[in-house]
């Protein structure tokens, strides 16, 4: 009980603190107030040291990460997020019935409608050659440039439109009998307002990878589907954040009256939503499809309808910031009370973690070490688990130093391989979230880490 209490007091502390608001904390082990600018920036300093994202301290604000205009993740954030995408295809597609992975372009080809604020593609050859005909008067000029943007492809701002496309076909995959959904991952893009630029009109471009599944179903029975799937996505975001409260949805309602439910993480300066959930109602598929209601029906039982589509849309690039920012703790390091000795860990779920484990050599003959070491890391990579090869590294360090910075790269275990080893096979095991040690024979290591990963995907 105690620990769970310090655990929670060192999290609320770290909260305040990236929120600017840092006040005191209740529990045994209060932190002294933070010195403002150095304490906010300890996560995002964290996560550019350790690769999570690239681009400087400027460039990484809440701002940038939510218009998604920041430099990008760096490889560990790239691996996170990628788990987190193979998370999301195994509960929505891999492991249900009657959802069908499709693909469709980053651009949409058509002419664009009143108000579209989407990029188009257009040449810059073509554009060039347009504004450099002199014989062309200023009416003419503004005409060609306005047809070429009407006649351009613009660049998909959802992945909504390319399950649409595709919906015929999935039609005839499941003999045309309703429920059935369709699933897809992919880059969207969307225009950013930068004040500093002149004009103000001129936009930035955005994006984001968007993981989408359009559910078709009988307008009977939609909103029993629309409450299954919010309270699946809910609990699903849940299942893998160290405070799952900070995870919550409400309710919404487009200009069109269509209802709707965002699903928010708070984040420090606020809550931002990273799903949402529309009843769309049938009328997306009668206007991509006009006058082919018959091709439209699917079988409901005895009945041929035309089914509502429930879309369900996350933000795997911000829900990525979420994990990284739900896992973040910063506690006392229990050897030391200099405040640059405290311990910053990203404890993420095991799922997620981008590294799942660092092999590293302590005292005895490096070069059988590293062997031995070559042998667990070839064992491990080929059952599926990713590894750390930190005895690959020239830099000496002590053991506390490779402890910290493996726990700020949210790496799950730590084994070292020593002299002791080689004499009679043990190496030590050091956790992440206990920083407890053990001795464990290598050859169950393999057989150990799997039974680990197998039993955190059922919690």
């Amino acid at each position: 009980m105690r620990s769970g209490a310090m655990v929670r007091a060192c999290r609320s502390a770290c909260r305040c603190w990236l929120s600017g608001c840092a006040g005191p904390a209740d529990g045994p082990q209060q932190l002294a107030a933070p010195e403002r600018a150095e304490d906010r920036e300890a996560l995002v300093d964290l996560c550019r040291r350790r690769h999570f994202l690239s681009g400087t301290p400027q460039q990484l604000s809440p701002a940038a990460l939510l218009s998604g205009c920041h430099p990008g993740f760096g490889p560990l954030g790239v691996e996170l997020r990628k788990n987190l995408a193979s998370q999301w295809w195994s509960s929505m597609v891999v492991f249900r019935e009657q959802v069908f992975a499709v693909d469709a372009l980053h651009h949409e080809p058509g002419p664009s409608q009143a108000g579209d604020s989407a990029f188009r593609l257009v040449s810059p050859e073509c554009i060039r050659e347009i504004l450099q005909d002199k014989e062309l008067s200023k009416e003419q000029l503004v005409a060609f440039l306005e047809n070429l943007l009407k006649t351009s492809g613009k660049l998909r701002e959802t992945l909504l439109h390319g399950a649409l496309e595709h919906y015929v076909n999935g039609l005839d995959l499941v003999n045309r009998r309703l429920p059935y959904g369709l699933a897809q991952i992919g880059v969207c893009f969307h225009p950013v307002s930068d004040t500093k630029q002149i004009p103000s009109s001129v936009k930035r471009i955005g994006e984001k990878t968007e993981a989408s599944l359009v559910w078709f179903t009988p307008a009977r029975n939609s909103s029993q589907w629309f409450d299954f799937w919010l309270r699946h996505r809910l609990l699903w975001w849940r299942k893998f954040a160290m405070s799952p409260s900070n995870f919550s949805s409400t309710d919404c309602q487009d200009e069109a009256g269509r209802k709707g439910s965002k699903l928010y993480y708070s984040f420090p300066w606020g809550k931002e939503p990273i799903e949402t959930l529309w009843n769309l109602g049938d009328q997306e598929l009668l206007h991509m499809y006009p006058g082919s209601v018959s091709t439209l029906q699917g079988r409901d039982g005895r009945k041929n309808v035309v089914p509502c589509v429930l879309s369900v849309n996350g933000d795997l690039d911000l829900g990525t910031m979420a994990y990284i920012y739900d896992s973040f703790q910063l506690s006392e390091n229990s050897f030391a009370r200099k405040k640059s000795l405290h311990r910053k860990v990203l404890k993420l779920h095991p799922c997620l973690a981008p590294v799942k484990v660092a092999l590293d050599v302590g005292k005895g003959p490096t070069a059988e070490l590293r062997q031995v070491c070559q042998g667990l890391l070839n064992e491990l990579l080929e059952n599926g688990i990713s590894v750390w090869p930190g005895y690959l590294e020239t830099v000496q360090s002590s053991l506390e130093q490779l402890y910290s910075k493996y726990d700020e790269m949210s790496i799950l275990f730590t084994v070292l391989v020593t002299e002791t080893t080689l004499e009679s096979g043990l190496i030590q095991l050091r956790s992440r979230d206990t920083t407890m040690k053990e001795m464990m024979h290598i050859s169950k290591l393999k057989d150990f880490l799997i039974k680990y990963l197998e039993s955190s995907k059922k919690v």
